[in-house]
């Protein structure tokens, strides 16, 4: 258990950047002053905790940024604070503010240095904040539903012109090793094909089958999601022209995923997460990842947290294929 006498909390954010994340700086940041705390904002994530870069945070600072992308608190990755070296540096950080308690809002990769602050005496909680909606204990994480809105509306735009052309379009779209974007994106724009990192076996032979399949069915144009875990579109893209003959062209949305005001969803998820944090701190915990499941809000101890598996959902990765290899069944 934590030292429930918090009188000072400081937030971070760290990793890569998702929509909704100033939305949880906020509401930690305001939900800390109601409860009488004074809040730190630590700049560029641990990389800035280990170099001191922290500033005040009052409700004037957070206001108006509900409805921003990215971060004002900035982010970056921190191979130091894979070190005892660098953890120690922050610890001391913390220390030399008077920071009780500190917010961390990332992904699995700060999580872990959220582990190491709170084994250093640190209390640390975690909020999810990722676009890749890869964190086990969550059924949801912050960024997620913009990104896939982004990415949606870019596939939309692309059928469009793939269409004007009777091309196949590739687009990639961002994930790491996780499908879950390209999943979505799948099934909500229409795609033909959806390639995912943890099922996509590399037979591009049977997509150059179903390509073939469509266009004599009449389809003008294919498209083709591809998860970021997989790679590689421009070359799959000349490979599939030259065994098909029909123009491919492909297309990488790359990090205009992560910007972006994020939608209704993302700002009342991140709000509740960044109070919830607050109150785990006030309440005596540490080391804790807040998380949704089964629609509640709840909290897991980080190393619970980090050693949990998850997998794509069977039925919508057998959905996505069957709604558009039906096309072409007899």
């Amino acid at each position: 258990m934590a030292d429930k006498n918090v009188k000072t909390i400081g937030i971070l954010t760290s990793g890569g950047d998702a929509p909704g994340m100033n939305a949880a700086v906020r509401a930690a940041t305001r939900r800390a002053i109601g409860k009488g705390l004074q809040v730190k904002g630590i700049l560029k994530g641990y990389e800035g905790l280990i170099n001191d870069e922290v500033i005040d945070l009052d409700a004037k600072a957070v206001s108006d940024i509900i409805g921003l992308g990215g971060t004002i608190l900035y982010s970056a990755r921190c191979s130091e604070m894979r070190t005892l070296e660098g953890q120690k540096k922050a610890a001391e950080t913390c220390r030399r503010h008077g920071i009780d308690g500190l917010v961390v809002v990332g992904g699995d990769g700060s999580f872990a240095g959220a582990q190491k602050l709170a084994d250093l005496g640190i209390n640390a909680i975690g909020i999810p904040g990722t676009i890749d909606l890869d964190i086990a204990c969550t059924e949801y994480t912050i960024g997620f539903d913009t990104a896939v809105n982004t990415a949606m509306e870019a596939i939309d735009k692309v059928r469009d012109t793939s269409t004007s052309h009777e091309r196949v379009s590739i687009v990639e779209v961002m994930g790491r090793n996780a499908g879950y974007i390209a999943l979505w994106c799948g099934i909500a724009a229409g795609a033909e094909d959806v390639l995912l990192p943890e099922k996509y076996d590399y037979d591009e032979q049977q997509i150059i089958n179903h390509i073939i399949e469509t266009r004599k069915k009449g389809k003008s144009h294919h498209i083709i999601i591809n998860a970021e875990g997989i790679g590689h579109s421009q070359a799959m893209a000349k490979r599939i022209e030259a065994a098909t003959g029909i123009e491919s062209r492909a297309t990488i949305l790359g990090h205009m995923q992560r910007g972006g005001s994020p939608t209704a969803m993302d700002r009342m998820y991140a709000t509740i997460f960044g109070a919830k944090a607050v109150d785990l701190l006030l309440e005596g915990k540490t080391k804790r990842v807040v998380a949704v499941k089964d629609g509640e809000f709840v909290d897991y101890d980080i190393n619970e947290a980090l050693a949990m598996k998850k997998n794509l959902s069977e039925y919508e990765v057998e959905l996505a294929k069957t709604l558009s290899y039906n096309y072409v069944l007899k």
